[in-house]
C-alpha cells in the first residue's frame, strides 16, 4: 500500500469493488474528497501533481484508473463502456468512500463523464472543475460520430477508432510508448487525423516536452502494455450508443457549480462554433451555475500535466469556496 505505483511520496494504492468491476484507486490527503477523473489515453497518473498539491492544501485527492485503463478491470464487450457504466462506476466509488457529496475534476473523457455524473446525479457533486471538454447539449437530430465524419472525414481519430481492432493493430505496429508520445506531444489546434495508410513510422523519435519525462512514458507504457488500448477505445465506440441512451436528457441542464479551463492550443477549443458557444450565451445557459471560464494561453490538450501548479491552484481557488 506504499507509493510503489509511481507518482511520488505518500500516494497509497488500493483496489475497490465498484459496479461489478475492480477499480484501482490512487489517493493522498485528508479532508473533503476531490475525485480526479482522467481521459484518453491516460491513467490516475495524469493527476500526480494535483494529488500532491490538493493533499497539501487540506483535501483528500482520489484518482481512479477508469474502467478499461491501467490496473482497473477491462470488460471485453464494447457496450460495457457506455456513459451509464462509467458514471455508475463513479457513483459506486463515491459511495465506497462513505461520502454523500464530493468535488469532481475531469479532463478529456473524464470531463465528459464528470458532466454526465452532474447531469444524472447532481446531489453527489458539491462542485465540478472540468478541463478541456466543455459540456455540450445532445443534438437530437444527429449522432455524434456521423457529425464528426461529416466535418472531418474518415481519417479523423474518432472515426478511425470506431472499427474494433483497427486502431489496436496500428498501435501495435507503432509500439505502445511511441503511440503515447504521439498523443501526449500533440500540441496543435488542428484536428487529429490518423490516416488509413498508417500513423507514421515505428522508428520515429519524438522529443518530449519539459513536463513529460522518459520515466513518465515508461510508467504509462507499462500499464498500457498490460491492459491494452481496447478499453479506452471502447469509450469512442460507445459514442453513438450514448447518443441513443441519453435521449431522455435532451435539453437537460447541469445544475452544479462549475468552472471550466481550457488551453487555447487545445484541439477541443477549435472545433467549429465552440468558442462562440463557450464565451457567449450557450455554455452558461446549459450550465447556469458556471462561475468561471479560464483560457490558458499557449497551452495544449494535456493541460493538467503541462501546467501542473497552475491547474492545482485553479482547482483549489474554486473548491475552497464551498
Amino acid at each position: 500500500m506504499d507509493g510503489g505505483g509511481g507518482g511520488g511520496e505518500g500516494i497509497t494504492h488500493r483496489t475497490v469493488a465498484v459496479n461489478g468491476i475492480n477499480m484501482h484507486v490512487a489517493e493522498k490527503g485528508e479532508g473533503p474528497v476531490v475525485l480526479l477523473v482522467h481521459g484518453f489515453p491516460e491513467l490516475w497518473y495524469t493527476w500526480r501533481h494535483q494529488i500532491h498539491g490538493l493533499a497539501a492544501r487540506g483535501f483528500r485527492a482520489v484518482a481512479p484508473d477508469l474502467r478499461g485503463f491501467g490496473d482497473t478491470d477491462a470488460p471485453p464487450g464494447v457496450s460495457s463502456y457506455s456513459i451509464f457504466h462509467l458514471v455508475g462506476d463513479l457513483v459506486a466509488l463515491i459511495d465506497s468512500l462513505g461520502q454523500d457529496q464530493v468535488f469532481v475534476v475531469g479532463h478529456d473523457w473524464g470531463a465528459m463523464v464528470a458532466w454526465s455524473l452532474c447531469m444524472f446525479r447532481p446531489e453527489k457533486v458539491r462542485a465540478v472543475v472540468n478541463l478541456s471538454v466543455a459540456f455540450t447539449p445532445r443534438n437530437p437530430a444527429r449522432k455524434s460520430v456521423e457529425y464528426l465524419r461529416s466535418l472531418y472525414g474518415d481519417d479523423h481519430y474518432v472515426c478511425r477508432f470506431q472499427e474494433p481492432g483497427a486502431a489496436e493493430a496500428e498501435f501495435a505496429r507503432l509500439g505502445t510508448a511511441l503511440v503515447l508520445e504521439k498523443f501526449y506531444t500533440y500540441h496543435s489546434p488542428d484536428p487529429l487525423f490518423i490516416p488509413k495508410e498508417g500513423w507514421g513510422s515505428p522508428d520515429t523519435e519524438i522529443p518530449l516536452p519539459s513536463w513529460l519525462s522518459k520515466d513518465d512514458i515508461k510508467y504509462y507504457a507499462s500499464k498500457f502494455e498490460k491492459t491494452g488500448f481496447t478499453g479506452g477505445l471502447n469509450y469512442y465506440r460507445c459514442l453513438d450508443l450514448n447518443w441513443e441512451l441519453t435521449a431522455p436528457w435532451t435539453g437537460a441542464h447541469i445544475k452544479v457549480p462549475a468552472k471550466f479551463i481550457v488551453g487555447d492550443v487545445d484541439l477541443t477549443y477549435h472545433t467549429p462554433g465552440i468558442q462562440d458557444y463557450i464565451h457567449k450565451v450557450g455554455f452558461k445557459s446549459y450550465v447556469p451555475l458556471l462561475e468561471e471560464v479560464v483560457v490558458m494561453k499557449g497551452v495544449g490538450h494535456f493541460i493538467n500535466e503541462e501546467k501542473p501548479h497552475e491547474i492545482t491552484v485553479h482547482i483549489y481557488n474554486f473548491i475552497k469556496k464551498f
